[in-house]
């Protein structure tokens, strides 16, 4: 450590922390802030990260589930479908659980449940179902297993 970066501290007794800055500094690229109505899809990724980080990998699915996409970007949609789908591996991985896909930025996770011809929906990003949720199979077109392999 040089004495440049040593005299530089993450916390103070008097300072902001760094992880208050970074949301400051998303606030101001991106807009929103704790008093925002509603947060940003920024600010909404980032915190589900941070959930990721902290190990609960149930809060940061269920903050992802609540996101509007229909009014968002194209590449703001795919980003946090991008986001979603990982915390989605990281939390069920495995080859049972399928993923169905709509429409960009909306998606859900199914289980197979009892004999195969019905799943349950386990996550969601951007649909109506909740977790729960059971559904036929067969009503459903382009499943795709969880783990990149074919259904």
């Amino acid at each position: 450590m040089t004495t440049a970066t040593s005299s530089i501290p993450f916390t103070t007794a008097t300072g902001p922390t760094l992880e208050a800055l970074v949301d400051r500094l998303i606030d101001s690229i991106f807009g929103g802030g704790p008093d925002a109505p509603e947060q940003s899809l920024a600010r909404t990724v980032h915190d589900a990260r941070r959930l990721r980080q902290a190990g609960d990998l149930n809060g940061a699915l269920a903050l992802l589930a609540g996101v509007d996409t229909a009014t968002a970007e194209p590449q703001q949609a795919r980003w946090v479908y991008a986001e979603w789908l990982d915390l989605a591996r990281r939390h069920f991985g495995g080859s049972g659980p399928l993923v169905y896909s709509p429409g960009t930025g909306r998606a859900a996770i199914l289980a197979p449940r009892g004999d195969s011809s019905t799943l349950e929906v386990v996550a969601v990003l951007g649909m109506l179902w909740r977790p729960g949720k059971t559904v036929s199979r067969r009503s459903l077109r382009g499943l795709q297993a969880l783990d990149g392999g074919a259904s």
